[in-house]
């Protein structure tokens, strides 16, 4: 059974740091990709970072860049989101994951598992 658990989200002030971890599990097929997504109220799904495993290309939104890295760990099945200089735009549940898409993009159409999410609030 596939299973995608995040966690390290929470309650940051802005400017603040997390590192979201993602652990895969159960998959039968190496998925070809893999990455974090967001949703905040009242808006729709967005992609925030993904990253190939086949040739380790990593894509960012815009918004993130230079903010956010992406990484994994292969001898634990984990993929990281280290969120540096967070601002409340940030806010809303991030979301792990992974899919079979080649190359990698980075919108929800293209994966096919998910986590339950975990939430991440910026706010003074």
């Amino acid at each position: 059974q596939v299973q995608l658990v995040e966690s390290g989200g929470g309650l940051v002030q802005p400017g603040g740091s997390l590192r979201l971890s993602c652990a895969a599990s159960g998959f039968t097929v190496p998925y070809y990709a893999i990455g974090w997504f967001r949703q905040a109220p009242g808006k729709e799904r967005e992609g925030v970072s993904c990253v190939s495993t086949i040739d380790d290309n990593s894509v960012f939104a815009d918004s993130v860049k230079g903010r956010f890295t992406i990484s994994r760990d292969n001898a634990k099945n984990t993929v990281y989101l280290q969120m540096n200089s967070l601002q409340p735009e940030d806010t809303g549940v991030y979301y792990c994951a992974a899919g079979y898409g080649n190359p990698v993009v980075c919108v929800p159409i293209g994966y096919d598992y998910w986590g339950q999410g975990t939430q991440v609030t910026v706010s003074s």
